[in-house]
């Protein structure tokens, strides 16, 4: 269980943001995209109690710029994640998956983690980093600053 309070809103921007970055991958998939949001949204990187440069809360990592590319201004999956209807079933199974994360539900290895990129995909954090573990299409990371 997770010490952050979660709200109603919190869970529709986790699932939205889920939608968004990993609807085509299996359930395990979605809920590691969710315990990277929780961990950001644990995480206080200088142990100083003031606001980390990825966000503060769920929806505020989910949201913060240029963290989850969905929700770039730019990004398609934007207008698909702001559109999808609550009786949506791959949405349902998001908001699934995003309350399976925050019960804490998923791999222990991505207790840690608080990255992740697509396959394909190199962004400059990730060079010469090995991935903690891979799920689906995504590989994901540790020990990223």
């Amino acid at each position: 269980m997770i010490k952050t309070k979660v709200t109603w809103p919190d869970v529709d921007v986790m699932a939205r943001t889920i939608y968004g970055e990993a609807r085509a991958e299996p359930i395990a998939g979605k809920i590691a995209v969710g315990r990277i949001i929780i961990n950001r949204a644990e995480m206080d990187l200088r142990g100083d109690g003031k606001p980390d440069w990825w966000g503060e809360g769920i929806a505020g990592v989910c949201q913060a710029p240029m963290q989850f590319s969905c929700w770039n201004p730019t990004d398609p999956n934007r207008s698909l994640l702001m559109a999808v209807p609550l009786g949506d079933r791959i949405f349902a199974n998001c908001i699934a998956a995003a309350a399976l994360a925050i019960a804490g539900e998923g791999a222990a290895w991505l207790c840690s983690c608080t990255h992740y990129h697509a396959r394909g995909v190199s962004p400059a954090w990730a060079k010469g980093k090995a991935p903690a573990g891979i799920i689906g299409q995504h590989l994901f990371y540790t020990g990223i600053d």
